[in-house]
């Protein structure tokens, strides 16, 4: 019940531990191009570049800055809490002169500094936001951001590793060029692909770079000619086979409950845990927050780590600690994917008052 990995269904472990096939083999294919289209499913989207990064959530962050980024590149990044931080350290090590806006941790951008911002920088390539910010807490609306982004003429870059199908995202209807999520937050799967998606005018723009994607792994001049699903499949690196068929499964199961009945559900989650969490006096620190993701302050006079260790050794429950300046002053409670069910709130609760008591 923390910031991730959330709990793997067995369901998932069973296709996880299914027989291997080569990342060739006509049926693996099969399962990897039904993997895309589900993926487009939960994005939202019928962008073509859709596909799992064969590497975990931040390997997602790498693949988008490095097709879409070259040294000497403009960019504005939104930053709030380490991940903003991280696509800032990202774009830097990529060449790229980054224009960074901050607010409070906790917080979320204004309409107004974003349009601030782009007038400030007007030769900017793109901008880059994060939706869920996971050391926080903080739930970044999207939709009139990409207005202000599009208006400018600029790429939306998004990180929407705790929020794809635990939070409403629609990558075609709020225009974003390019996204990356991770398995193992609201997918329910275990860590280790990073699902991406990129617009025809983000591909547009990766085609006419000046010079060679950094990254020859993350390349999607290469990667389109095996994930795409037509022509003849190039060989480009040997795909973490069994992480399909469990991602595959995950993404049925998310599909099966319905993408909005998912969202809803943790909505509903939230709030149960949220009123629990707030009749025993802990407050939440973010104004908007996450519904997958529960920033909370930790009352006076207790003991972070000791409070954690009863949690673990008791329950065998785990929630997160706080990060950056939140680091002692704030729990990290994690309502993702599988977890977010009524019976896993009402014992946190339960385990929270008694480690209190």
């Amino acid at each position: 019940m923390g910031p991730g990995p959330s709990t793997v269904p067995q369901r998932i472990l069973n296709a996880l531990g299914s027989p291997t096939l080569g990342h060739l083999d006509p049926r693996y294919i099969e399962i990897m191009d039904e993997t895309c289209v589900m993926l487009r499913n939960v994005f939202q989207t019928k962008n073509a570049i859709t596909f799992p990064v064969s590497a975990t959530g931040m390997a997602g962050m790498e693949c988008v800055i490095t097709n879409l980024m070259e040294p000497g590149d403009e960019v504005i990044v939104c930053v709030n809490g380490v991940f903003g931080n991280r696509m800032v350290d990202v774009m830097e090590r990529a060449g790229v002169t980054v224009h960074r806006i901050d607010v409070e941790w906790g917080k979320i951008f204004s309409d107004e500094m974003i349009a601030e911002a782009v007038e400030r920088h007007p030769k900017c390539k793109a901008l880059g936001i994060v939706h869920a910010e996971t050391s926080t807490g903080a739930h970044q609306p999207l939709e009139s951001v990409s207005k202000i982004v599009h208006d400018a003429g600029m790429l939306f870059i998004v990180d929407a590793v705790t929020s794809l199908s635990g939070h409403t995202l629609k990558v075609d209807e709020w225009k974003i060029d390019a996204i990356y999520s991770g398995t193992q937050k609201c997918l329910s799967c275990p860590p280790g692909l990073s699902p991406v998606s990129f617009s025809e005018a983000a591909v547009e723009v990766s085609e006419r770079r000046k010079t060679k994607v950094q990254s020859w792994y993350f390349d999607i001049s290469m990667l389109k000619d095996y994930y795409k699903g037509s022509g003849k499949r190039a060989y480009h690196h040997t795909a973490p086979v069994n992480m399909i068929y469990a991602l595959h499964e995950a993404l049925a199961i998310v599909l099966e409950e319905g993408l909005e009945q998912r969202i809803e559900r943790h909505a509903v989650m939230h709030k149960r845990l949220r009123k629990g969490l707030e009749e025993m006096g802990i407050s939440y620190i973010p104004e908007h927050s996450l519904h997958t993701l529960n920033c909370v302050s930790i009352p006076d006079g207790v003991d972070d780590a000791e409070v954690r260790n009863k949690l673990l050794n008791n329950y065998q429950l785990e929630i997160g600690s706080g990060l950056g300046p939140f680091a002692g002053k704030a729990w990290r409670i994690g309502l993702m994917g599988h977890n977010a069910n009524q019976a896993n709130v009402d014992l946190v609760l339960a385990a929270l008052r008694d480690c209190l008591n």
